[in-house]
């Protein structure tokens, strides 16, 4: 007699995460290893009687870390599921009380207890003194953790949330724990630090002392005094946002609607900034304007003038940023001026509106979603940016170098450091929901699924002129400026001996071939592979959690999206110095505990450009219609086979795409690397910084130079294996009436 579909055997699913527990509880060493995950050394080194690599069993059955013991309890109640059918209800309470136990001692017992014992006294009270401590979780007790959460999930699913489908509920779970613990524990650890007393104690003077800061908020500027750091950075966010937004649409419009010859030119050129370490265009800039730099020295020769240092300070950092992120703003307004429809623009000149009016009246309107984002992206990227005001910000205090110097310098002060990425981080918040705002509620839409090859007019030549001048002035001016990189690279020492020589990138990247083989001997070569590898690592997992997170924004419905979503978005208005300070402050102890390694920047990489995976998910998913998912649920494959099997292969260039912008951006990352690297751990961008901080120029601007062009490799990659994406409109422009 055929066996009934509940009386079949386990979910191979349950049985896996069952034996993953039962792996990480027993065999895996529980604590993580003082030389890294990525060390093996422990298999020959005392395992597994050695505390230091015991698995939890273990170091029970020694005695010690008792508080492990109850988790065997959890982790025996699935096996009673195993012969049940997924209706019977027993099923889904022993799965969900295993997954809240488990998971619930697990978290319960990692922030009871730290590095000194119990950290709470009502716990020593009730207790008494624990005579032992904790260390950051390891192998063990990751993966049983991670059992104990899908367990928990499959057993909700097994109660009938969203339809009983265990991968969609998993997925929402499982981006859910990592989001929680790595985007909101450590923003709240940060808050909580800005009210902690020196003796450990919370206190709203502390907090008070530190926000109501002269140095924060004071406005001596007004009387010709320096201005706080808080003042100071809403003002040049403000600005830089303003003038990357002008920019950026200008040569989006150039890009679009005129018939300029080298547009291939202009977006390459555009683009070139983003795949630049942050800092390279301030030292750039130095080269030409600094009190050695060539224009300086050729005016102060021309007029007997002497020459000053107005380049640092204010000035310096505006046009710096402005140079690093105008090309964001332009590939955030290329797409929205592309995707205008031209039959609105053409319905609005057959009702006898000139250029002019076309374009005030009906395409600048729909361009408003472009315009928002580019200034919110110029605002926080501003905020954000490190290493342009640590290079050129002289007396010029801005909040990211402040915390900075507040972590790292001498006074040590974790509290500064918090109070003030808690006012950057309501800045870039109050940014975002200000842009939330303007926006509002309108519908900007302009293409369906009709036919719309329409040819978008030219630009008006009231307003050509100015927008084509205006570009290619500025055009000119980043093609300079790269080109004094260039030549920086290679000059003896800028200034004083400008004869041409290789040393600084045989300094930095010389190899030695020998019998043993090759001996990378370059001082950077460290740094270098270290960054390759964490990029390599990050972009892939980056882009796994992008697009899962994405594949359930678009194609499920449960309850809470709309928080889920802005969970998973958060850490794109977070800037990275924030991120930064508040992963040292939550992962610098148990549970926790990976400050120092590999780990935490493969992480902050992750979370910090995830979002733009989701987006680009979302974006390709919603060209993919829906029947898809249903003609492959119909013919008998779960969600789990269809995502696998039909969406991601649809989705190809998303996937690429987040890929190569999450390697670009974790090598050429500054403002939260700052403060998570280490002897051990150095990324390329915080040794350039180390060479900038001791004059040496030549040294910081070849290994940048280098990184450009693997920046470079890198897009070339991307464009060969993806290609671009045909609309099908005209290219040519048609005649259009005259203004």
């Amino acid at each position: 007699m055929a066996q009934s579909p509940d009386k079949k055997a386990a979910p191979p699913v349950l049985i896996f995460w069952i034996i993953a527990g039962w792996v990480g509880y027993c065999l895996l060493p529980w604590y993580m290893l003082e030389d890294g995950l990525l060390s093996f050394t422990w298999l020959v080194d005392g395992y597994p009687f050695d505390e230091d690599y015991a698995p939890a069993l273990f170091l029970i059955a020694q005695g010690e870390k008792l508080w492990l013991a109850p988790l065997l309890a959890a982790l025996a109640l699935p096996l009673f599921a195993l012969r049940r059918a997924k209706s019977d209800p027993l099923y889904a309470r022993m799965l969900i009380l295993s997954g809240a136990l488990g998971f619930g001692w697990l978290i319960a017992q990692g922030f009871g207890i730290g590095i000194r014992g119990f950290n709470f006294d009502w716990l020593e009270t009730m207790f008494g003194d624990l005579g032992d401590r904790q260390f950051g979780m390891g192998y063990g007790g990751m993966i049983t953790a991670s059992a104990f959460l899908f367990l928990l999930t499959q057993g909700i699913a097994a109660r009938g949330a969203i339809n009983g489908d265990v991968f969609v509920v998993s997925a929402i779970g499982g981006v859910i724990a990592i989001v929680t613990a790595f985007v909101f524990f450590p923003i709240a650890k940060m808050l909580f630090a800005a009210f902690v007393t020196d003796d450990g104690a919370y206190s709203l003077s502390v907090f008070a002392a530190k926000f109501f800061d002269d140095r924060l908020w004071g406005l001596g500027c007004l009387a010709g005094a320096r201005c706080g750091a808080a003042w100071n950075s809403l003002f040049l966010a403000i600005l830089v946002g303003s003038i990357t937004t002008v920019l950026g649409l200008c040569f989006a419009l150039v890009v679009t609607r005129s018939g300029f010859r080298y547009k291939r030119a202009i977006r390459a050129l555009t683009v070139l900034p983003i795949i630049t370490p942050p800092f390279v265009i301030g030292l750039a800039l130095i080269l030409l304007f600094g009190l050695s730099g060539t224009i300086t020295v050729f005016v102060s020769d021309l007029f007997g003038t002497q020459p000053t240092r107005w380049l640092y300070g204010m000035p310096g950092v505006l046009i710096a940023q402005t140079l690093a992120f105008t090309p964001i703003a332009f590939l955030v307004l290329i797409g929205v001026v592309e995707g205008v429809s031209p039959s609105m623009e053409e319905a609005a000149q057959t009702l006898r509106a000139n250029r002019w009016q076309t374009f005030r009246t009906v395409s600048l309107p729909l361009m408003r979603p472009g315009l928002a984002n580019a200034f919110l992206l110029g605002f926080i990227e501003s905020m954000a940016d490190f290493g342009n005001p640590l290079v050129l910000g002289g007396n010029f205090d801005v909040l990211s170098t402040e915390i900075f110097f507040a972590i790292v310098g001498a006074q040590y002060d974790q509290g500064r450091a918090a109070v003030l990425a808690m006012v950057l981080l309501f800045f870039t918040l109050s940014a975002f929901y200000a842009q939330r705002v303007w926006l509002g509620k309108k519908s900007y839409t302009t293409v369906s699924g009709k036919g719309d090859a329409g040819v978008h007019p030219l630009m008006p030549n009231g307003l050509a002129i100015p927008v084509m001048g205006v570009a290619l002035g500025w055009a000119l001016f980043t093609a300079v400026v790269y080109a004094m990189i260039i030549y920086g690279s290679v000059v003896e020492l800028w200034g004083v001996n400008n004869s041409l020589t290789f040393k600084h990138y045989v300094t930095a990247f010389s190899v030695r071939f020998e019998a043993e083989g090759i001996r990378w001997t370059g001082a950077a070569w460290d740094s270098f592979w270290t960054t390759i590898t964490i990029a390599a690592i990050a972009a892939p997992l980056t882009a796994a959690v992008g697009l899962v997170t994405a594949y359930l924004l678009t194609r499920q419905s449960f309850a809470g999206k709309n928080a889920f979503e802005f969970g998973t978005m958060l850490s794109f208005a977070i800037p990275g110095t924030v991120i930064g300070v508040s992963y040292i402050l939550a992962f610098n102890v148990p549970p926790i505990e990976i400050t120092g390694t590999g780990i935490i920047l493969v992480i902050s990489f992750i979370f910090r450009n995830m979002p733009v995976g989701v987006r680009a998910g979302i974006a390709s998913m919603s060209q993919l219609d829906k029947s898809l998912d249903e003609s492959s649920l119909t013919l008998g494959a779960n969600s789990w086979q269809t995502f696998r099997r039909v969406i991601l292969p649809l989705l190809r260039p998303a996937i690429l795409a987040a890929l190569v912008y999450s390697f670009v951006r974790a090598m050429t990352a500054i403002s939260a690397v700052i403060f998570l690297v280490s002897a051990e751990y150095d990324m390329a961008t915080s040794y350039i910084i180390g060479r900038v901080e001791n004059n040496d120029y030549g040294l910081a601007i070849a290994y940048s130079t280098t990184l450009i062009f693997v920046m470079l490799t890198a897009v070339g990659l991307l464009q060969f294996l993806v290609g671009r994406v045909q609309i099908g409109r005209r290219t040519s422009f048609g005649a259009g009436r005259s203004s």
